[in-house]
Protein backbone atom coordinates (compact mmCIF):
# COMPACT_ATOMS: atom_id res chain seq x y z
CA UNK A 1 0.00 0.00 0.00
CA UNK A 2 2.97 2.36 0.33
CA UNK A 3 3.63 2.08 -3.38
CA UNK A 4 -0.09 2.38 -4.10
CA UNK A 5 -0.26 5.54 -2.02
CA UNK A 6 2.48 7.11 -4.14
CA UNK A 7 0.72 6.12 -7.36
CA UNK A 8 -2.60 7.68 -6.27
CA UNK A 9 -0.81 10.82 -5.08
CA UNK A 10 1.08 11.21 -8.36
CA UNK A 11 -2.14 10.84 -10.36
CA UNK A 12 -3.93 13.25 -7.95
CA UNK A 13 -6.54 10.56 -7.26
CA UNK A 14 -6.84 10.56 -3.47
CA UNK A 15 -6.08 7.50 -1.32
CA UNK A 16 -5.58 3.88 -2.42
CA UNK A 17 -8.72 1.87 -1.70
CA UNK A 18 -7.97 -1.60 -3.05
CA UNK A 19 -5.45 -3.51 -5.12
CA UNK A 20 -5.60 -6.55 -7.35
CA UNK A 21 -3.49 -8.28 -9.94
CA UNK A 22 -3.93 -9.88 -13.32
CA UNK A 23 -1.89 -11.77 -15.91
CA UNK A 24 0.56 -9.55 -17.74
CA UNK A 25 -0.36 -9.03 -21.38
CA UNK A 26 2.57 -9.91 -23.64
CA UNK A 27 2.46 -6.82 -25.82
CA UNK A 28 6.15 -6.03 -25.98
CA UNK A 29 6.17 -3.47 -23.17
CA UNK A 30 8.81 -3.71 -20.50
CA UNK A 31 7.92 -4.57 -16.93
CA UNK A 32 8.92 -2.41 -13.99
CA UNK A 33 9.48 -3.89 -10.54
CA UNK A 34 9.17 -1.56 -7.54
CA UNK A 35 11.58 -2.64 -4.84
CA UNK A 36 10.61 -0.14 -2.16
CA UNK A 37 8.73 3.10 -1.53
CA UNK A 38 8.51 4.92 1.79
CA UNK A 39 5.03 6.21 0.96
CA UNK A 40 6.00 9.88 1.16
CA UNK A 41 7.31 10.25 -2.39
CA UNK A 42 5.49 12.59 -4.76
CA UNK A 43 6.27 10.37 -7.77
CA UNK A 44 6.80 6.67 -8.35
CA UNK A 45 10.10 7.60 -10.04
CA UNK A 46 11.50 8.50 -6.63
CA UNK A 47 11.09 4.93 -5.44
CA UNK A 48 13.67 2.20 -5.90
CA UNK A 49 12.91 0.70 -9.32
CA UNK A 50 14.43 -2.21 -11.21
CA UNK A 51 13.56 -2.26 -14.89
CA UNK A 52 13.10 -5.57 -16.63
CA UNK A 53 13.78 -6.57 -20.17
CA UNK A 54 10.99 -6.04 -22.77
CA UNK A 55 8.03 -8.33 -22.24
CA UNK A 56 9.28 -9.43 -18.83
CA UNK A 57 7.84 -8.85 -15.35
CA UNK A 58 8.52 -10.85 -12.20
CA UNK A 59 5.68 -13.28 -11.61
CA UNK A 60 4.10 -12.36 -14.97
CA UNK A 61 1.43 -10.26 -13.26
CA UNK A 62 0.51 -6.61 -13.51
CA UNK A 63 -0.58 -4.53 -10.54
CA UNK A 64 -3.99 -2.84 -10.48
CA UNK A 65 -4.74 0.03 -8.07
CA UNK A 66 -8.09 1.63 -7.25
CA UNK A 67 -7.90 5.14 -5.76
CA UNK A 68 -10.62 7.05 -3.90
CA UNK A 69 -10.47 9.78 -6.58
CA UNK A 70 -12.52 12.53 -4.88
CA UNK A 71 -11.68 12.29 -1.16
CA UNK A 72 -8.54 11.56 0.83
CA UNK A 73 -7.12 11.47 4.35
CA UNK A 74 -3.78 13.26 4.69
CA UNK A 75 -1.13 13.72 7.41
CA UNK A 76 -2.46 10.78 9.41
CA UNK A 77 -0.70 7.83 11.00
CA UNK A 78 -1.84 5.39 8.27
CA UNK A 79 -4.20 4.97 5.37
CA UNK A 80 -7.27 5.15 7.61
CA UNK A 81 -6.63 8.41 9.46
CA UNK A 82 -5.91 12.01 8.57
CA UNK A 83 -7.39 15.37 7.66
CA UNK A 84 -10.40 15.09 5.35
CA UNK A 85 -9.84 16.73 1.99
CA UNK A 86 -12.22 16.84 -0.97
CA UNK A 87 -11.26 17.37 -4.59
CA UNK A 88 -12.75 20.57 -5.98
CA UNK A 89 -11.91 22.11 -9.37
CA UNK A 90 -8.75 19.99 -9.69
CA UNK A 91 -7.48 21.04 -6.25
CA UNK A 92 -7.89 19.65 -2.74
CA UNK A 93 -9.85 21.50 -0.05
CA UNK A 94 -10.16 20.85 3.68
CA UNK A 95 -13.61 20.30 5.17
CA UNK A 96 -14.82 22.42 8.09
CA UNK A 97 -15.95 20.54 11.20
CA UNK A 98 -19.25 22.46 11.31
CA UNK A 99 -20.15 21.10 7.84
CA UNK A 100 -19.39 17.44 8.70
CA UNK A 101 -21.16 14.90 10.92
CA UNK A 102 -21.08 11.21 11.82
CA UNK A 103 -23.05 10.10 8.75
CA UNK A 104 -20.64 11.98 6.48
CA UNK A 105 -17.74 10.27 8.28
CA UNK A 106 -19.24 6.82 7.67
CA UNK A 107 -19.32 7.48 3.93
CA UNK A 108 -15.76 8.87 3.84
CA UNK A 109 -14.39 5.85 5.71
CA UNK A 110 -16.17 3.56 3.28
CA UNK A 111 -14.98 5.58 0.28
CA UNK A 112 -11.32 5.27 1.25
CA UNK A 113 -11.63 1.52 1.89
CA UNK A 114 -11.57 1.60 5.71
CA UNK A 115 -13.87 0.45 8.52
CA UNK A 116 -16.30 2.44 10.64
CA UNK A 117 -15.32 5.90 11.96
CA UNK A 118 -13.63 5.78 15.37
CA UNK A 119 -12.83 9.46 16.07
CA UNK A 120 -13.98 12.77 14.60
CA UNK A 121 -12.36 15.98 15.77
CA UNK A 122 -11.49 19.36 14.35
CA UNK A 123 -7.81 20.20 14.02
CA UNK A 124 -6.73 16.66 14.87
CA UNK A 125 -4.41 16.42 11.85
CA UNK A 126 -3.57 20.05 11.15
CA UNK A 127 -5.18 22.69 8.98
CA UNK A 128 -3.64 22.19 5.56
CA UNK A 129 -2.51 24.91 3.23
CA UNK A 130 -5.25 24.92 0.61
CA UNK A 131 -8.77 26.26 0.47
CA UNK A 132 -11.82 25.17 2.48
CA UNK A 133 -14.63 23.14 0.92
CA UNK A 134 -17.50 25.54 0.20
CA UNK A 135 -20.40 23.07 0.56
CA UNK A 136 -22.04 21.16 3.37
CA UNK A 137 -22.44 17.40 2.95
CA UNK A 138 -25.82 15.83 3.65
CA UNK A 139 -24.98 12.13 3.60
CA UNK A 140 -27.45 9.54 4.87
CA UNK A 141 -24.61 7.23 5.88
CA UNK A 142 -25.36 4.39 3.43
CA UNK A 143 -23.76 5.87 0.29
CA UNK A 144 -20.72 4.09 -1.18
CA UNK A 145 -18.96 7.26 -2.35
CA UNK A 146 -18.84 10.76 -0.96
CA UNK A 147 -19.82 12.12 -4.39
CA UNK A 148 -23.10 10.22 -4.07
CA UNK A 149 -24.15 12.41 -1.12
CA UNK A 150 -26.30 15.49 -1.48
CA UNK A 151 -24.74 18.88 -0.74
CA UNK A 152 -26.08 22.30 0.19
CA UNK A 153 -24.66 25.78 0.61
CA UNK A 154 -22.67 26.30 3.78
CA UNK A 155 -24.47 27.76 6.79
CA UNK A 156 -21.20 29.18 8.08
CA UNK A 157 -19.29 31.78 6.11
CA UNK A 158 -15.92 31.10 7.69
CA UNK A 159 -14.08 28.10 9.09
CA UNK A 160 -12.05 29.13 12.13
CA UNK A 161 -8.48 27.80 12.61
CA UNK A 162 -8.45 24.43 14.33
CA UNK A 163 -11.76 23.36 12.80
CA UNK A 164 -10.56 21.36 9.78
CA UNK A 165 -12.03 17.87 10.15
CA UNK A 166 -9.64 15.19 11.35
CA UNK A 167 -11.01 11.67 10.93
CA UNK A 168 -9.82 8.31 12.24
CA UNK A 169 -11.43 5.23 10.73
CA UNK A 170 -11.02 1.69 12.00
CA UNK A 171 -9.09 -0.72 9.84
CA UNK A 172 -11.25 -2.78 7.47
CA UNK A 173 -12.45 -6.17 8.67
CA UNK A 174 -10.35 -8.00 6.09
CA UNK A 175 -8.16 -10.01 8.51
CA UNK A 176 -9.20 -12.75 10.92
CA UNK A 177 -7.73 -15.57 13.02
CA UNK A 178 -9.54 -18.91 12.75
CA UNK A 179 -9.39 -22.23 14.59
CA UNK A 180 -7.99 -20.90 17.89
CA UNK A 181 -11.19 -20.49 19.90
CA UNK A 182 -10.70 -16.72 20.12
CA UNK A 183 -10.56 -13.74 17.79
CA UNK A 184 -6.96 -13.22 18.98
CA UNK A 185 -5.58 -16.67 18.18
CA UNK A 186 -5.54 -18.97 15.16
CA UNK A 187 -4.54 -19.24 11.54
CA UNK A 188 -4.30 -15.93 9.67
CA UNK A 189 -6.80 -15.38 6.86
CA UNK A 190 -7.10 -12.30 4.64
CA UNK A 191 -10.11 -11.25 2.57
CA UNK A 192 -8.34 -10.79 -0.73
CA UNK A 193 -9.90 -10.41 -4.18
CA UNK A 194 -13.37 -11.40 -3.02
CA UNK A 195 -12.55 -14.43 -0.86
CA UNK A 196 -10.89 -15.43 2.41
CA UNK A 197 -7.40 -16.77 1.79
CA UNK A 198 -4.74 -18.24 4.05
CA UNK A 199 -1.84 -15.88 4.68
CA UNK A 200 1.56 -17.41 4.03
CA UNK A 201 4.48 -15.89 5.91
CA UNK A 202 7.67 -16.92 7.65
CA UNK A 203 8.49 -14.05 10.03
CA UNK A 204 7.39 -12.45 13.30
CA UNK A 205 6.72 -9.05 11.68
CA UNK A 206 3.60 -10.26 9.90
CA UNK A 207 2.22 -11.60 13.19
CA UNK A 208 2.90 -8.23 14.88
CA UNK A 209 0.90 -6.39 12.22
CA UNK A 210 -1.99 -8.86 12.47
CA UNK A 211 -2.24 -8.51 16.28
CA UNK A 212 -2.06 -4.72 15.95
CA UNK A 213 -4.77 -4.56 13.28
CA UNK A 214 -7.13 -6.78 15.30
CA UNK A 215 -6.57 -4.77 18.48
CA UNK A 216 -5.26 -7.89 20.21
CA UNK A 217 -2.11 -6.50 21.80
CA UNK A 218 1.34 -7.85 21.01
CA UNK A 219 2.51 -11.15 19.54
CA UNK A 220 3.05 -14.10 21.87
CA UNK A 221 3.61 -16.83 19.30
CA UNK A 222 3.97 -17.08 15.52
CA UNK A 223 4.29 -20.58 14.06
CA UNK A 224 4.04 -21.93 10.51
CA UNK A 225 0.84 -23.78 9.72
CA UNK A 226 0.35 -26.93 7.67
CA UNK A 227 -1.05 -25.38 4.51
CA UNK A 228 0.83 -24.12 1.47
CA UNK A 229 -2.03 -22.43 -0.37
CA UNK A 230 -2.75 -18.77 0.10
CA UNK A 231 -1.32 -15.27 -0.23
CA UNK A 232 2.31 -14.63 0.54
CA UNK A 233 2.90 -11.49 2.64
CA UNK A 234 5.99 -9.60 3.77
CA UNK A 235 5.83 -6.84 6.44
CA UNK A 236 8.37 -4.53 8.04
CA UNK A 237 6.51 -4.81 11.34
CA UNK A 238 5.47 -1.19 11.84
CA UNK A 239 2.47 -1.23 9.48
CA UNK A 240 -0.96 -0.54 10.99
CA UNK A 241 -2.71 -3.12 8.80
CA UNK A 242 -1.88 -6.15 6.71
CA UNK A 243 -2.90 -4.42 3.50
CA UNK A 244 0.02 -1.99 3.94
CA UNK A 245 2.45 -4.91 3.62
CA UNK A 246 3.90 -6.29 0.40
CA UNK A 247 2.63 -9.32 -1.47
CA UNK A 248 4.76 -12.28 -2.28
CA UNK A 249 3.49 -14.08 -5.30
CA UNK A 250 4.96 -17.41 -4.33
CA UNK A 251 3.66 -19.95 -1.84
CA UNK A 252 4.61 -20.01 1.82
CA UNK A 253 3.32 -22.10 4.76
CA UNK A 254 0.28 -20.64 6.47
CA UNK A 255 0.88 -18.61 9.63
CA UNK A 256 -0.66 -19.35 13.05
CA UNK A 257 -0.61 -16.39 15.45
CA UNK A 258 -1.34 -16.06 19.17
CA UNK A 259 -1.74 -12.50 20.52
CA UNK A 260 -1.38 -11.29 24.09
CA UNK A 261 -5.02 -10.21 24.47
CA UNK A 262 -6.24 -13.77 24.00
CA UNK A 263 -8.67 -13.65 26.94
CA UNK A 264 -11.70 -11.38 26.80
CA UNK A 265 -12.23 -8.84 29.57
CA UNK A 266 -14.00 -10.46 32.54
CA UNK A 267 -17.12 -9.00 34.15
CA UNK A 268 -17.39 -7.91 37.79
CA UNK A 269 -20.62 -7.21 39.67
CA UNK A 270 -21.94 -6.99 43.24
CA UNK A 271 -24.99 -8.71 44.77
CA UNK A 272 -26.46 -9.02 48.27
CA UNK A 273 -29.20 -11.31 49.66
CA UNK A 274 -30.82 -8.75 52.00
CA UNK A 275 -31.32 -5.75 49.72
CA UNK A 276 -28.56 -3.70 51.28
CA UNK A 277 -27.07 -2.35 48.06
CA UNK A 278 -28.06 0.81 46.25
CA UNK A 279 -26.72 2.77 43.29
CA UNK A 280 -24.78 5.94 44.01
CA UNK A 281 -23.14 8.53 41.81
CA UNK A 282 -19.70 6.89 42.11
CA UNK A 283 -20.91 3.28 41.90
CA UNK A 284 -22.67 0.79 44.21
CA UNK A 285 -23.24 1.73 47.86
CA UNK A 286 -23.46 -0.99 50.52
CA UNK A 287 -25.22 -0.56 53.87
CA UNK A 288 -23.04 -1.18 56.88
CA UNK A 289 -23.71 -4.53 58.56
CA UNK A 290 -24.99 -6.38 55.46
CA UNK A 291 -23.42 -9.39 53.79
CA UNK A 292 -22.46 -9.05 50.13
CA UNK A 293 -20.93 -11.01 47.24
CA UNK A 294 -18.60 -9.93 44.44
CA UNK A 295 -18.84 -12.18 41.38
CA UNK A 296 -16.26 -12.49 38.58
CA UNK A 297 -17.21 -14.13 35.27
CA UNK A 298 -15.96 -14.49 31.71
CA UNK A 299 -17.15 -15.82 28.38
CA UNK A 300 -16.71 -19.59 27.88
CA UNK A 301 -13.86 -19.62 25.36
CA UNK A 302 -11.39 -21.79 27.27
CA UNK A 303 -11.93 -24.22 30.19
CA UNK A 304 -10.31 -23.85 33.59
CA UNK A 305 -8.41 -20.85 34.83
CA UNK A 306 -8.82 -18.89 38.05
CA UNK A 307 -10.01 -15.50 39.26
CA UNK A 308 -7.98 -13.17 41.42
CA UNK A 309 -9.97 -10.48 43.24
CA UNK A 310 -7.79 -7.53 44.20
CA UNK A 311 -8.79 -4.80 46.62
CA UNK A 312 -6.93 -1.56 45.95
CA UNK A 313 -7.78 -0.19 49.40
CA UNK A 314 -5.29 -2.64 50.90
CA UNK A 315 -2.94 -5.46 49.91
CA UNK A 316 -5.66 -8.07 50.34
CA UNK A 317 -6.28 -10.49 47.47
CA UNK A 318 -8.42 -13.60 47.12
CA UNK A 319 -8.13 -16.35 44.53
CA UNK A 320 -10.68 -18.96 43.46
CA UNK A 321 -10.76 -21.45 40.59
CA UNK A 322 -13.16 -20.69 37.77
CA UNK A 323 -16.23 -22.92 38.04
CA UNK A 324 -18.52 -22.65 35.02
CA UNK A 325 -16.38 -19.66 33.99
CA UNK A 326 -17.16 -17.68 37.16
CA UNK A 327 -16.26 -17.32 40.84
CA UNK A 328 -18.15 -15.78 43.80
CA UNK A 329 -16.31 -14.02 46.64
CA UNK A 330 -18.40 -13.84 49.85
CA UNK A 331 -17.97 -11.06 52.42
CA UNK A 332 -19.38 -10.89 55.98
CA UNK A 333 -21.11 -7.86 57.49
CA UNK A 334 -19.86 -4.83 55.59
CA UNK A 335 -17.87 -2.19 57.45
CA UNK A 336 -15.63 0.72 56.52
CA UNK A 337 -12.69 -1.60 55.83
CA UNK A 338 -14.53 -2.96 52.77
CA UNK A 339 -14.79 0.44 51.10
CA UNK A 340 -12.57 0.86 48.03
CA UNK A 341 -11.95 -0.38 44.49
CA UNK A 342 -12.16 -4.02 43.39
CA UNK A 343 -10.80 -5.63 40.20
CA UNK A 344 -11.23 -9.17 38.84
CA UNK A 345 -8.19 -10.67 37.12
CA UNK A 346 -8.78 -13.81 35.04
CA UNK A 347 -5.72 -16.04 34.60
CA UNK A 348 -5.49 -19.08 32.36
CA UNK A 349 -2.80 -21.29 30.88
CA UNK A 350 -3.58 -21.72 27.18
CA UNK A 351 -1.41 -22.74 24.20
CA UNK A 352 1.57 -23.31 26.53
CA UNK A 353 1.49 -19.70 27.73
CA UNK A 354 0.06 -17.83 30.71
CA UNK A 355 -2.55 -15.20 29.85
CA UNK A 356 -4.45 -12.76 32.04
CA UNK A 357 -7.14 -10.13 31.60
CA UNK A 358 -8.47 -7.47 33.99
CA UNK A 359 -12.06 -6.37 34.50
CA UNK A 360 -13.26 -2.82 34.87
CA UNK A 361 -12.96 -1.13 38.25
CA UNK A 362 -15.77 -1.68 40.78
CA UNK A 363 -15.85 1.20 43.25
CA UNK A 364 -17.71 0.26 46.46
CA UNK A 365 -18.87 2.77 49.10
CA UNK A 366 -20.00 1.73 52.61
CA UNK A 367 -22.82 3.83 54.07
CA UNK A 368 -24.95 3.77 57.23
CA UNK A 369 -28.15 1.75 57.06
CA UNK A 370 -31.36 3.84 57.19
CA UNK A 371 -32.63 1.54 59.99
CA UNK A 372 -30.67 -0.43 62.62
CA UNK A 373 -30.41 -4.11 61.83
CA UNK A 374 -32.25 -5.24 64.98
CA UNK A 375 -35.27 -3.08 64.09
CA UNK A 376 -35.37 -4.60 60.62
CA UNK A 377 -35.31 -8.11 62.12
CA UNK A 378 -38.18 -7.20 64.48
CA UNK A 379 -40.23 -5.95 61.58
CA UNK A 380 -39.57 -9.19 59.69
CA UNK A 381 -40.78 -11.27 62.69
CA UNK A 382 -43.95 -9.21 63.01
CA UNK A 383 -44.64 -9.54 59.29
CA UNK A 384 -44.30 -13.31 59.57
CA UNK A 385 -46.69 -13.27 62.54
CA UNK A 386 -49.22 -11.17 60.66
CA UNK A 387 -49.04 -13.48 57.66
CA UNK A 388 -49.66 -16.57 59.84
CA UNK A 389 -52.70 -15.02 61.57
CA UNK A 390 -54.20 -13.83 58.29
CA UNK A 391 -53.73 -17.26 56.71
CA UNK A 392 -55.48 -19.01 59.61
CA UNK A 393 -58.56 -16.78 59.32
CA UNK A 394 -58.74 -17.04 55.51
CA UNK A 395 -58.49 -20.82 55.16
CA UNK A 396 -60.38 -22.09 58.22
CA UNK A 397 -64.03 -21.66 59.39
CA UNK A 398 -63.93 -22.75 63.05
CA UNK A 399 -66.80 -23.32 65.47
CA UNK A 400 -67.24 -21.16 68.55
CA UNK A 401 -65.19 -23.53 70.64
CA UNK A 402 -62.60 -23.79 67.87
CA UNK A 403 -62.57 -19.99 67.67
CA UNK A 404 -61.64 -19.80 71.35
CA UNK A 405 -58.91 -22.37 70.80
CA UNK A 406 -57.66 -20.48 67.74
CA UNK A 407 -57.61 -17.21 69.68
CA UNK A 408 -55.59 -18.86 72.40
CA UNK A 409 -53.27 -20.39 69.81
CA UNK A 410 -52.91 -17.00 68.14
CA UNK A 411 -52.10 -15.40 71.47
CA UNK A 412 -49.52 -18.08 72.16
CA UNK A 413 -47.99 -17.48 68.73
CA UNK A 414 -47.93 -13.74 69.41
CA UNK A 415 -46.32 -14.20 72.84
CA UNK A 416 -43.73 -16.55 71.40
CA UNK A 417 -42.92 -14.06 68.64
CA UNK A 418 -42.55 -11.22 71.13
CA UNK A 419 -40.28 -13.36 73.27
CA UNK A 420 -38.10 -13.91 70.18
CA UNK A 421 -37.99 -10.14 69.65
CA UNK A 422 -37.11 -9.56 73.29
CA UNK A 423 -34.33 -12.13 73.26
CA UNK A 424 -32.95 -10.66 70.04
CA UNK A 425 -32.97 -7.18 71.58
CA UNK A 426 -31.19 -8.36 74.75
CA UNK A 427 -28.51 -10.15 72.76
CA UNK A 428 -27.70 -6.95 70.86
CA UNK A 429 -28.17 -4.46 73.72
CA UNK A 430 -25.77 -3.48 76.49
CA UNK A 431 -26.52 -3.87 80.25
CA UNK A 432 -28.35 -0.54 80.47
CA UNK A 433 -30.32 -1.19 77.34
CA UNK A 434 -31.25 -4.68 78.62
CA UNK A 435 -32.72 -3.26 81.87
CA UNK A 436 -34.67 -0.74 79.80
CA UNK A 437 -36.01 -3.57 77.65
CA UNK A 438 -37.12 -5.50 80.76
CA UNK A 439 -38.96 -2.41 82.01
CA UNK A 440 -40.73 -2.16 78.67
CA UNK A 441 -41.85 -5.75 79.01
Amino acid sequence: MRENKVVCRELDCGNPVSVSRGHLIEDGRGGVRLLRCSGDESSIRQCDIRRGRPGFCDGEYYHHVTCSESVRLVDGAGLCSGRVEVKSNQSWASVCEADFDRQDAEVVCRDVGCGAPAALQGGLYGEGEGQTWDKEFQCKGKESLLLDCDTSDRKHNTCLPGNAVGLTCSEPDDVRLVGGGSRCAGGVEWYYQGEWRTVGADDWDVAAVVCRQLGCGSTVSALPGNTTRGVGVYCDGDESALRECRRRYYLLPGLTVICSDLLVQPDIFLTDPMGGVSRGHQGPEMFRGYNFTITCSTQPHYPGGSFLLTFTGSNRTQTQPAVNHSAAFLFPAADDSHQGNYICVYDNYVFSHNFSSESELLSLTITASPLPAFIIRHVVVLLILLTAITTSYLYYKPTRRQKRVNRVSSMDLYVNAMEMVSLSSRSEAGPGEERAAQGTE
